[in-house]
């Protein structure tokens, strides 16, 4: 595990609204990280598929996605030795 220490500017309606929220708690940004790293994910796969679609190509299938997504996550996890 990786331990960073970050320095946030924020306006102070919007600090004490999250820390009263439980916001700013290192659970609270892991879980938004990780959804926010899900989202992009999932937006750069449909960017890909419409210029597929858009060049012409037939669109794959969810379990061809899925296939792809698997072969992603362990190539990633072969890289970073997880």
């Amino acid at each position: 595990m990786t331990t960073l220490e970050i320095k946030l500017s924020l306006p102070d309606s919007l600090a004490r609204e999250a820390q009263q929220a439980g916001l700013l708690t290192p659970e609270a940004l892991e879980m938004m990280l990780r959804e926010r790293l899900r989202a992009q994910r999932i937006a750069e796969l449909r960017e890909a598929v419409g210029q597929m679609v858009s060049a012409g190509g037939i669109p794959m299938t969810m379990e061809e996605i899925e296939a792809e997504i698997q072969a992603y996550r362990q190539e990633r996890q072969r890289a970073t030795g997880a």
